[in-house]
C-alpha cells in the first residue's frame, strides 16, 4: 500500500479564533509552524472557503489556540460546520483579548497574532504572522495530535 509521507507526520491540532466588528469565529488547523527565529513569526495555513479566513483578512488578528487531548470533541464543533451559519462559540469556555479576539480558555495555550503576509498554496493560504504574545494556560494538558485523531476514529 502506498502512503503519503506527509500522511506520516503527525500535526498539532490548533484551533483559529479572531473576530472583526462584532463577528468571531474558529475553525481547526493543523498546518501551523515557527517561521522566524526567537519565536517572532509563524506561518498558517487556512481554507480559503472558510468563514475563518474571511475575518482574518478583514481584522488582520487572530489567536492559534493549541488544543488538548480533552478538546478532541471541537473537531466536530470547529472543523465540519460553518460560522456562517451557527454560533460556534455557544457553550464553549473562551475569553476575549484586549484586541476583541476570542480565545479558548481551556486550550494548552494560544498565540495572539497579526497578519503579516499572505502565499496563495492551492485551496489554502497561507499567512505569515507577527506573533504579539504567547500564553500558556493550562501546562499540564497533552496536545491533541492528527494521530491521536486518526487513532480514535475521528478522521480517516
Amino acid at each position: 500500500m502506498k502512503r503519503s509521507l506527509l500522511k506520516l507526520k503527525n500535526y498539532e491540532v490548533h484551533s483559529v479564533t479572531t473576530a472583526f466588528e462584532g463577528k468571531k469565529n474558529a475553525n481547526i488547523a493543523t498546518w501551523m509552524m515557527q517561521s522566524g527565529m526567537k519565536g517572532k513569526f509563524l506561518c498558517v495555513a487556512l481554507y480559503k472557503v472558510d468563514y475563518t479566513i474571511e475575518l482574518v483578512r478583514q481584522s488582520g488578528i487572530l489567536n492559534i489556540n493549541l488544543l488538548s487531548k480533552e478538546q478532541k470533541n471541537l473537531i466536530n464543533k470547529l472543523g465540519r460546520k460553518s460560522g456562517r451559519d451557527s454560533n460556534k462559540f455557544k457553550n464553549l469556555p473562551h475569553a476575549i483579548d484586549e484586541r476583541g479576539c476570542p480565545y479558548l480558555t481551556e486550550a494548552i495555550g494560544y498565540v495572539a497574532c497579526e497578519t503579516h503576509d499572505v502565499a496563495d498554496s492551492g485551496d489554502h493560504d497561507v499567512f505569515t504572522c507577527r506573533i504579539v504574545r504567547q500564553v500558556v494556560l493550562n501546562p499540564e494538558k497533552e496536545p491533541l495530535t492528527y494521530r491521536y485523531l486518526k487513532e480514535i476514529g475521528l478522521i480517516r
